[in-house]
């Protein structure tokens, strides 16, 4: 039996083959997203801080590194933004740079944020031969401006796998564009983190409610294992 959470509570998933398709490695991918330096790096420079999520690198590293044992594909996604600003600071400024201040505090070197060619691009998970990058992301979701969905439908994906940062921006926006595309969406709660607390608790429970499975990464590659054992 699997269990995951709804609304915060562990629950068993129906096992009535309704949910079959969310624990099926063969129809799935993982997409990690934005576990870059322009949000990891422990620096003053750093033009996005995403401090809490530097705690998920090693468990994200390893958690990849069981999923390639599986068969399942990883997908690193990173925001490129063109290095003169064009898609961003010198044209259409994103909402972000305007709200996410107002909450944190002035962030110095938030011009810097993933411009094309810098050191903010660079990631701080572990990338292998067989991994695949879906670069250019420029706004809060991994779906918008990027090949992420014609790469997905090319691998005959139809169960994404998310973790990264943050929960509450990226991470929920990732999951509501899958979802509203038809795939399958899967959270392990303990490879994503969030802006805080309270809002990384939130944004879980939306999408345990509205959008799919929030599971424990061990419940799904336990699944995942069970799935690939010989009948």
């Amino acid at each position: 039996m699997t269990f995951s959470y709804v609304h915060g509570d562990r629950m068993p998933l129906p096992d009535d083959g309704s949910f079959a398709e969310f624990l099926d490695p063969s129809v799935s991918a993982v997409v990690s997203v934005d576990m870059h330096r322009g949000h990891l790096e422990d620096s003053p420079e750093c033009p996005c801080p995403a401090p809490r999520a530097r705690t998920i690198v090693a468990p994200i590293d390893g958690f990849h590194e069981q999923a390639r044992k599986l068969g399942v594909r990883v997908i690193h996604v990173r925001s490129v933004l063109r290095a003169g600003g064009e898609d961003d600071t010198r044209g259409h400024l994103s909402a972000w740079r305007l709200t996410f201040p107002r909450f944190v505090g002035d962030i110095p070197n938030a011009a810097e944020h993933a411009l094309e060619g810098s050191r903010w691009t660079e990631f701080a998970t572990r990338v292998e031969p067989e991994d695949l990058i879906v670069s250019g992301k420029k706004r809060l979701s991994p779906f918008f401006a990027t090949d992420l969905e014609m790469l997905l439908r090319n691998l005959r994906v139809r169960t994404v796998v998310l973790n990264g940062g943050m929960t509450d921006c990226c991470i929920i926006n990732a999951a509501f564009d899958a979802a509203n595309r038809d795939f399958r969406v899967v959270v392990p709660l303990d490879l994503v983190a969030g802006t805080s607390d309270e809002l990384e608790d939130a944004a879980l429970k939306m999408i345990s409610i509205h959008l799919g499975v929030v599971i424990d990464s061990e419940e799904l590659t336990e699944a995942w294992q069970a799935a690939r054992q010989p009948t």
